[in-house]
This record gives structure tokens, sequence and C-alpha cells, in this order.
């Protein structure tokens, strides 16, 4: 097969070594983390000490960290009425969420759809403080969702400001660190953050294992999405992934070593690949230029581009991208987040997606180039592959 170039790390990422050294002791241990026995045990300490990696990670107590089967489950399970900061509360009564976020914070999770609010963004990607404010004095008993980093603008969010605004106005913040994770720094006690949602196969760990994080014990969610044996403390049933959990925790310590060195590489190839990337279309637009993104990041467009045709010849020549408008389950829909920006359509109809991880290298970055050299050639002759 010839060489190929993955520039897709916003999708999901390779497996770390750490991780997969982890999958392997794990398959040794045969016991149920239920039991009691000694297989048992051994099997419940490989959780626990995940769960210490994944809150280290995240400067938490490892007692605030909840498994799940991904960052959506983990959403869905904050996203409740029942949220409480002491016993026998009444229900939160209003959620307040940015118009970029994914698909699973805007469906609202466990809230009635009358009791969802979107607050905007400007053009630079950023939530609007000063709208989300005014959203809060609408409701008693707030609860407010916005993600620390965009999935396709790599936008990073006010979150910190967005904290303190919401706890002033009696409410608390989740937090959905899924695409931040293991890029920038993502303290729960820094941002503010009363909950947070991750994801391990954003940071090199397995598909199918997330986590939600509480910033305290006084943080209380009565009501589990899956009732049953009582595992996660009361909050999902279920025998857990312990192979999975074991490489969530695994590379959750991996990037906490790592992460600095990582995210300074990455910056230095994608500034690269930026530059590039304008040096052949000077029309580029690089949405969220302006603004503090993630290091690994790149939304662009050209007029006259189709996304989902360009992602397919960059296929063609060896070079895995993603539309701006990646949805789910492969499907391409107009972007919500480019849309909240005031992008105008023909430009968000062209918005392709380059993120780069751990492994990319200089070579990766000029097959990119060379791939986009003949896609803007044609592009500019009006061929078809690419002509709106």
């Amino acid at each position: 097969m010839a060489q190929r170039s993955y520039f897709d790390w916003n999708a999901t990422t390779p497996l770390r070594i750490e991780a997969r050294d982890a999958i392997d002791d794990a398959l040794t241990v045969v016991g149920n983390p239920s039991s009691v026995h000694f297989e048992g045990r051994s099997a419940r300490r490989l959780i626990e000490r995940a769960r210490d990696q994944v809150a280290e990670f995240v400067g938490a107590r490892s007692a605030d960290v909840f498994f799940t089967s991904s960052g959506t489950e983990a959403n869905m399970l904050a996203l409740t009425p029942a949220i409480e900061t002491s016993a026998g509360e009444r229900p939160r009564d209003r959620l307040l969420v940015s118009a970029i976020e994914h698909t699973s914070v805007r469906s609202g999770g466990r809230f009635p759809r009358d009791a969802i609010e979107d607050f905007p963004v400007d053009s630079d990607g950023h939530a609007d403080l000063a709208a989300l404010r005014d959203a809060l004095t609408h409701s008693s008993r707030p609860l407010v969702s916005l993600m620390l980093a965009n999935n396709e603008t790599g936008v990073v969010q006010p979150v910190a400001e967005a904290a303190a605004i919401t706890h002033e106005a009696g409410g608390l913040i989740h937090v959905d660190a899924v695409q931040a994770a293991g890029r920038i720094g993502c303290n729960i006690a820094a941002l503010g953050a009363d909950l947070m949602t991750l994801s391990a196969h954003k940071i090199g760990g397995l598909k199918g294992v997330g986590a939600l994080v509480r910033s305290s014990e006084a943080i209380y969610l009565p009501e589990p999405l899956i009732r049953g044996g009582g595992q996660e403390r009361g909050l999902r049933a279920g025998t857990e992934n312990v192979a999975g959990i074991a490489a969530f925790g695994a590379a959750a310590a991996a990037a906490t070593r790592q992460m600095a060195q990582e995210s300074e590489n990455v910056l230095m190839l994608r500034n690269t690949l930026e530059v590039g990337l304008r040096a052949i279309t000077p029309q580029a637009v690089i949405f969220g230029a302006a603004a503090e993104r993630l290091p690994n990041t790149t939304l662009f467009s050209v007029p006259g581009m189709k996304a989902e045709t360009a992602v397919i010849a960059f296929d063609l020549e060896g070079v895995a991208v993603s539309s701006g408008a990646a949805c789910s389950s492969g499907k391409v829909q107009p972007s919500h987040v480019l849309a909240a920006m005031g992008v105008l359509p023909g430009l968000v109809r062209g918005a392709v997606r380059v993120s780069l991880g751990w492994g990319t290298t200089q070579a990766d970055i000029e097959r990119f180039l060379n791939a986009w050299r003949k896609l803007a050639t044609a592009l500019s002759k009006g061929h078809p592959m690419t002509a709106a």
C-alpha cells in the first residue's frame, strides 16, 4: 500500500504505545472487577490506577472520575435538570449551550426541549459572554455547557470567564473538553468547571471509553443513565471495560508527560502547513485564524470548492482529511459552527478540516501541500471534482 498521511486527529487518534501495553497487560487479567477474590481485585486495581491517572490529567480527585462508554454518554450523564449541590434541591430550570457545541450537547441531554437555549458566538468563533450573562438573568437555576475548544475550528473558548459569570448567577457549568484534552491544559479547578467530559480515543486511548469528572463531591448527580449493578458508584451500571479503561489511564499519563513538547512540535508543523496553503491559494480562508486555537487544527475553505469532493480528492492522493461539516455516521451536513460564526454558505460548503498530532511529520506536511497544489490547480480550471 502506498504511504499515506493522516490529518484527521480531531476525529480520532492512533493508539499510543503506552495504551497498547496497558491493553496487553489488562487482557491477561481474568477477573470481574466487582468480584472480591484475587482475580477480581486485580482487575479492580487496573481500573483504580486508571482513575488516578485520569484524575491527575485534569487536576481532580480520583473519587470524582466516573468512567463511561464515550464522551457522548458522559455529556448525557452531565446534562440533567436533577444535578444538585445539596440534597433535595429543585431541578435546574434552564440549560444554556453555546451555538457551536458538539451535537451531543446541543441535543440537551435529559433537559426538555423547551428548557434549552443557545447563546451566540462572534465571527472568530468565541462564545459571546455578554449574551451568556443576559441569558443567565432569565433563569433561577441554570446549567451552562461550553466546550473548551471547538472540534471544527480549534478555537479555544473563554471557559474560565464563562464559569465566573455562571457562578455569579448561581449556576453550574459543564465543560466538554474532549477536543482540547492532550493539546492544551485542562485543569478543572483552573477553568472553574463543575463538570468536565473526556474521551479516551482523542488522546491515544481506545474508542468506546469516556469519563465524566466533577470538581468535588458537592456536585451530585442523582440520576444514572444506566441502572443495574451500581458500578461507578451508582452512576454507570454494567461491568467495566477493564482493558479500555486501563488504556485510557495510560494514554492520560502519557499525555500529561508529553503534552507540552507534542503541542510545540505540532504547532510548528501546522504553521508550516498554513503558510504553504496560503502561498498556493492566497484566497483561502482559515477560520478562527485571528483567535487562539488548538495548536493542531486548521479549518479552511476556498470559494467554489465543495468539501466532500475535496476530501475524496485528498484521499486519492494519500491524504486523510475531513469535512469541517462532518457530522455522524459518515454524513455531511452544513456546519452549524460556521453558520453560527456568520460564514457565507458558499464558504461553509467548502470547509475542510486538517488536524495534526504527535505522529505528524514534515514529510506529511509536504504530501498535504503537494496534494493541495493539484486540487487548487483543478479548482482554478473549474474541474468538476471541486467546482461548486
